[in-house]
């Protein structure tokens, strides 16, 4: 077998023979010559063939050139192949500079010849054909930039010594105290819920004195949205720390993390992203400006705006109207927006003794919010005051209230959407054109 040559490697080549692998993008199968872009993972070249017709009136025709003119005009999109021949630097070729003069072509795969989904077709068919779909150069960038995201992230926290856990995505109970679960049955009369966040798990890792730790992991939600930014099933990014003074001690670190992300992919996929999604990666400034809740609110109202709900939370145009207003003052993507009413925070987020508002973030990202952050409450008789003060029961919660029966730190967290960062910072309309098969209420397969 020839080694396999990469699409990417082949301006660095000298002419000569050369192998290339991948998939038939389009085929002009013109009179006298014939022409194939073939599309692998790192990109595209031309393949040439000067075409051999059957002619009655001539003599002594090459058959093998004959097979493979008629093989190339049989060609659908969607065929894997492989092709030998000589490359060739020609700048003339608008595709690279480069072109591969066929000298022989062997059909891995046929793909039939009516594609099922075209440029035009709406967002649910291209799900339906999604594998196909994400045959676009377009498409696919989105992982490679979802992939040094996460890279640069992991590095960042490595780097400072954190620790990277798996948690259990099986539980016995609710991780948060509501109903957004999903329920199976385990083994019998058992029921075992899908953790639709590694909560429990971040703080007992702070118990267990590991100090800092983080995940990136899949989480569910039952939630019957369909909305462009919620998922059943979605990729979510944790961390915790201990010995903080405040919540600012986990906002400053996640916005150095941002950062530091943002800077990576910028770098690798900067020029890409501009060429294929028409958007600038915004390197954040730091720090990112902070806003509490209630001013919130206040700037929302002078921009014209009456938030609709009722439990003193901001909506998604109350989110949008506090970013334009921070983008507009202060020029920035990100704002956090601080010091959240107990009533609409779970019952582990700590209170500040003078206000009694916890001390809890939103992070907002060009319009939405992209993470939940807070200092935890880690005094087991408190803790457990605010979780009856919520309805839970203590018994439900029994596992989790142990870890603060033997002693835990002072400690906070973050989490956050992974696909929500990459859909706001790639300008997109919904976090399926960046989940790789996403999952919603009326969505399972493929």
């Amino acid at each position: 077998m020839s080694e396999r040559t990469l699409v990417s490697q082949l301006q660095s080549r000298e002419d000569g023979p050369v192998s290339v692998s991948g998939w038939v993008e389009t085929v002009r199968d013109q009179k006298k010559v014939q022409f194939v872009i073939l599309r692998d993972e790192t990109g595209a070249v031309q393949l040439v063939n000067p075409a051999t017709r059957p002619d009655p009136e001539a003599s002594g025709q090459d058959a093998d050139a004959l097979a493979l003119t008629a093989l190339i005009s049989e060609l659908s999109t969607g065929t894997f192949l492989t092709v030998t021949g000589d490359l060739k630097h020609d700048e003339r070729v608008k595709l690279g500079g480069v072109e591969i003069k066929i000298a022989s072509l062997d059909i891995a795969a046929s793909a039939l010849p009516e594609t099922p989904i075209a440029a035009d077709s709406g967002l649910d068919k291209r799900m339906d054909w999604r594998f196909i779909d994400l045959r676009q150069r377009r498409n696919a960038l989105i992982f490679r930039i979802s992939t040094t995201l996460e890279h640069a992230m992991r590095s960042y926290w490595i780097e400072r010594d954190y620790v990277e856990l798996h948690t259990p995505k099986l539980m016995d109970s609710p991780a948060e105290g509501n109903a957004e679960l999903f329920a199976l049955e385990y083994f019998g009369d058992q029921t075992a819920y899908l953790a639709q966040s590694p909560q429990h798990y971040k703080q007992m890792a702070q118990a267990a004195g590991f100090g800092k730790i983080f995940e990136i992991g899949d989480v569910f939600r039952a939630d019957p949205s369909f909305t462009s930014r919620h998922a059943t099933e979605f990729t979510s990014v944790d961390a915790e720390i201990s010995w903080i003074d405040s919540y600012e001690d986990v906002a400053a670190m996640q916005e150095e993390l941002i950062a530091t992300a943002f800077a990576a992919v910028k770098e690798k996929h900067g020029a890409e992203i501009e060429e294929l999604f028409g958007q600038t990666v915004e390197v954040p400034t730091l720090p990112f400006p902070r806003i509490p809740l209630a001013e919130a609110r206040e700037i929302v109202k002078a921009r014209g705006y009456e938030i609709p709900r009722t439990d003193g939370d901001l909506d998604p145009e109350g989110e949008r109207q506090v970013s334009a207003h921070v983008k507009e003052t202060y020029g920035s993507d990100f704002v956090f927006v601080t010091d959240y009413h107990p009533e609409i925070r779970p019952f582990y987020h700590m209170r500040n003794a003078e206000t009694g508002l916890t001390n809890s973030y939103d992070l907002l990202y060009r319009g939405t919010e992209i993470t939940t952050g807070a200092q935890r409450e880690h005094r087991i008789d408190v803790l457990e005051a605010q979780a009856l003060e919520k309805g839970l029961s203590l018994e439900g919660l029994a596992h989790y209230l142990d870890f603060f029966r033997y002693g835990v730190p002072p400690h906070g967290g973050f989490g956050m959407g992974l696909a929500r960062v990459l859909m706001l910072m790639l300008g997109q309309d919904s976090i399926r054109e960046v989940t790789f098969l996403f999952r919603g209420p009326t969505r399972l397969a493929p």
